[in-house]
């Protein structure tokens, strides 16, 4: 069986979280929603778990941070092409151009950090060295 991940997020609102995820091409898994959480299918190996506050605390001690106010996580997901990466994210303000490598990014209703990349793949191929010396574009 092939590896999976579960990002699992807590968010204020479920249905304004689970309306997000939509719009980004998420579908959801019933089998695993209910009031306090949602299961919503990226991909068959990427799925996120949309979980209310009281239902994430179950999982951890830790308080839920305000991704509004600090930086916690940055999500990213892949793109097929530029053209792509525009056509999930019209919404985003803020576009990300290196040549090598283009993306934007939009935050969710509880304010965590989606992106959508594309990178060419000969500077995939390269590594990090290629995104070390890309130049931004101009907008």
């Amino acid at each position: 069986m092939s590896r999976m991940i579960f990002i699992n997020l807590p968010v204020a609102d479920l249905a304004k979280s689970r309306a997000f995820l939509e719009a980004l091409g998420a579908e959801n898994e019933p089998k695993f929603t209910d009031e306090t959480a949602a299961c919503m299918k990226l991909s068959d190996s990427i799925f996120v778990m949309i979980l209310t506050h009281p239902k994430f605390s179950q999982f951890t001690p830790r308080p839920i941070a305000d991704a509004n106010a600090s930086s916690e996580v940055l999500l990213c997901l892949s793109a097929d092409n530029r053209e792509s990466v525009d056509s999930t994210v019209q919404r985003a303000v803020a576009k990300q151009d290196y040549g090598v490598m283009y993306g934007r990014s939009i935050a969710d209703p509880d304010g965590h950090i989606w992106e959508i990349m594309w990178m060419d793949p000969a500077a995939a191929d390269q590594g990090g060295s290629a995104i070390d010396t890309a130049v931004p574009q101009e907008a």
